[in-house]
């Protein structure tokens, strides 16, 4: 089954490689004139992403559990990508404007770029207990980026030739029973081999420590040990001229309580 997918995916890659022409040299235009990409944090694994002239929020959530101390996403978005719908995740409703919503893997275009949904397991169990997760990979502002959501299982082969190597992955590290430990990330990480890594998903002081049930970012940072790291608070600002020509480094973006 997972053969006839990457079949499937990888024949639609094909196509529109070939029905890109004139839309190719286009963005590869627009690339060169918008080349930045703004990173916000607005907790947990939800993100905005501002350049080249599109804002996507990937993951919009309900603040409960582990996320009971943010705020509710908010500020308009031209694309919104969500990974899993569960109680607390996946939640658009009470987004502002009229945002195109993608929530099942498969081959977007939207303004010109592609966006690519590979799906995976929510957990550990072949996706039994809390379903699939949709990985999100699209190019924007000069940079492949990654958004994993909440992958829980290994990397596999079709996975990895769909995926690629990302200039940016956005990886979960906290644990708990819908996705990757910090020692779970490090292998995907080492098995991608991105260039800069965004830790997402760990405990944080917006956590209700009765109910949240992942770690903090700690021991991922301690397994990562000797790649460079560097702290922010509330967003970044990325080009491909911050891409180390060697090795990788970790982004870490804060939310700004």
């Amino acid at each position: 089954m997972k053969r006839r997918q990457l079949f499937r995916y990888a024949g639609a890659s094909f196509l529109s490689v070939l029905g890109a022409g004139l839309t190719s040299r286009w963005h590869a235009a627009q690339a060169q004139a918008s080349d930045t990409v703004t990173i916000q944090s607005l907790g947990h694994t939800c993100f905005r992403f501002s350049g080249s002239g599109r804002r996507i929020l990937v993951n919009p959530f309900r603040p409960v559990g582990c996320t009971a101390g943010y705020s509710a996403p908010q500020g308009e978005a031209d694309l919104v990508m969500i990974s899993s719908r569960l109680l607390d995740e996946g939640v658009v409703e009470g987004l502002p404007g009229n945002p195109r919503v993608l929530s099942e893997p498969g081959i977007y275009e939207f303004t010109g770029m592609k966006v690519e949904g590979i799906e995976s397991n929510h957990d550990r169990e072949g996706g039994r207990r809390f379903g699939k997760n949709v990985m999100w990979r699209w190019n924007q502002g000069g940079l492949i980026i990654l958004h994993m959501g909440g992958a829980a299982e290994p990397v596999t082969i079709e996975q990895q030739i769909l995926l690629g190597r990302p200039d940016v992955v956005l990886i979960p590290v906290g644990g708990g029973p819908k996705a990757y430990t910090a020692s779970e990330a490090v292998s995907a990480i080492n098995t991608l081999n991105p260039r800069i890594v965004i830790p997402t998903q760990y405990l944080t002081e917006a956590a209700d420590v009765e109910t949240c049930d992942i770690n903090a970012l700690d021991e991922f940072l301690t397994l990562m040990e000797g790649t460079p790291v560097r702290q922010s608070t509330g967003s970044i600002t990325l080009s491909r001229s911050d891409l180390p020509e060697t090795g990788r480094k970790i982004e870490v973006v804060g939310y700004p309580f």
